[in-house]
């Protein structure tokens, strides 16, 4: 194992090397074309054997490694923002064929107006898309993702696309000292690809074909399952990632100072660690505040967030994103774990980051007392007056 000084962007990149993708389908955009860039100097410098094709769109590229994954090889893709909204049509069609591809995604706000900055709208809008979703908080963990993701997609139970997310700017160009594993433990913990689900001129098959009302009822409710699967999975891969590479992760959930917590902030990605610090801040005042980071999206956290909610006073979902002439979709999801657990506490949304926006380490000490008060159901940090949250 190594040392390096990396930004997220460079640590995935070299998780995917880690991971021996066969076939690599890019396009650049900002901010995520570091990613592929690095890739392209290890496919050029001989260190990462794979085909690379550098195509003409974000459409291009999930298509290109749609059909890389239906001939039976390891597929890897990144995007961000618009580019994930224009390669959206086939987002589904990589889910119901059951392609383990794996994309890296640079969380960034949507147009318009048009912005680079990091939010977590573009993702957040592909919940349903039938796409595994996680959230890394800082560089290590982006490359440890990038290594999991091939085995928590490929697995049989599972069979389904992964979306890593990493936040735009805030984690994909800051830097930091991340641990790379060799390729000997990367190959101990991530065996070559196989699968039946790919082309075979010996055993043809259909792929990729229509199916009426009641044959596709059973393929959606059978993608369903295999999303659902993808919990154990994590689980499982994780524990095998801690005793190959010596740290542990947490599942679809990482808990902070939750045990005794009467006031805890549910977020998810990068301000999760400022969250942290203010409740460690807090702490030393005598309110009990607590931090629950959100790593996967999809599948959905419900037992988790229900569990670790149960007890307390108030909760608040902080996000980077709005579901517009509503709420914040992380709140929708998290809202109803509660309610489908029969559990009845008052919870706030606080809508934060949108376009790049700095969240501060007041902003979030002003959440915790907010949500100790009362306040409304919906909240615009940094925008006051009787409209907010209406």
């Amino acid at each position: 194992m190594s040392r390096k000084f990396l930004s997220g962007n460079e640590a995935f990149a070299e998780g995917i090397r880690l991971a021996r993708p066969q076939v690599i389908s890019a396009y650049p955009i900002t901010p995520q074309t570091i990613v592929v860039e690095r890739l392209s100097e290890m496919v050029e410098d001989g260190s990462l054997n794979a085909e690379y094709v550098h195509v003409e769109s974000e459409h291009s590229a999930l298509s290109c490694a749609i059909g890389a994954s239906a001939a039976g090889a390891r597929a890897f893709t990144a995007t961000s923002s618009q580019g994930l909204l224009y390669m959206a049509e086939c987002l589904y069609y990589a889910s119901g064929g059951r392609f383990p591809i794996v994309m890296m995604n640079a969380d960034r706000s949507t147009a318009l107006p048009w912005n680079i900055y990091g939010d977590q709208r573009d993702s957040l809008s592909q919940l349903d898309s039938g796409w595994i979703q996680s959230y890394a908080e800082n560089a290590q963990e982006a490359l440890d993702l990038a290594l999991m993701s091939y085995k928590i997609a490929e697995d049989k139970r599972v069979q389904t696309p992964y979306m890593a997310n990493l936040d735009g700017f805030v984690l994909t160009h800051t830097y930091e000292t991340v641990d790379i594993p060799t390729h000997e433990q990367a190959d101990k913990f991530l065996p070559p690809y196989e699968t039946d689900n790919r082309i075979d001129f010996e055993n043809p098959k259909n792929m990729a074909f229509s199916a009426g009302p009641d044959t596709n009822y059973i393929f959606k409710y059978k993608e369903h399952k295999g999303l659902l699967s993808a919990a154990e999975v994590i689980n499982e891969t994780e524990k095998e990632f801690a005793d190959i590479f010596g740290r542990k992760y947490s599942g679809l959930t990482e808990n902070y100072r939750t045990d005794d917590a009467e006031y805890i902030i549910v977020t998810l990605g990068s301000i999760a660690g400022l969250c942290r610090e203010t409740a460690d801040k807090l702490r030393e005042q005598g309110v009990k505040a607590g931090v629950v980071r959100i790593r996967y999206m999809r599948p959905f956290p419900n037992k988790e967030i229900a569990d670790v909610l149960r007890n307390v006073k108030a909760y608040a979902v902080l996000e980077k994103d709005i579901s517009f002439g509503n709420e914040g979709t992380v709140f929708t999801n998290v809202n109803s774990a509660l309610k489908k657990a029969g559990i009845d506490i008052k919870g706030y949304n606080f809508i934060g980051g949108l376009g790049g926006r700095n969240i501060s380490a007041s902003d979030i000490e002003n959440i915790y007392t907010s949500i100790a008060n009362g306040t409304d159901s919906v909240n615009f940090i940094g925008i006051g007056g009787e409209d907010n949250g209406k």
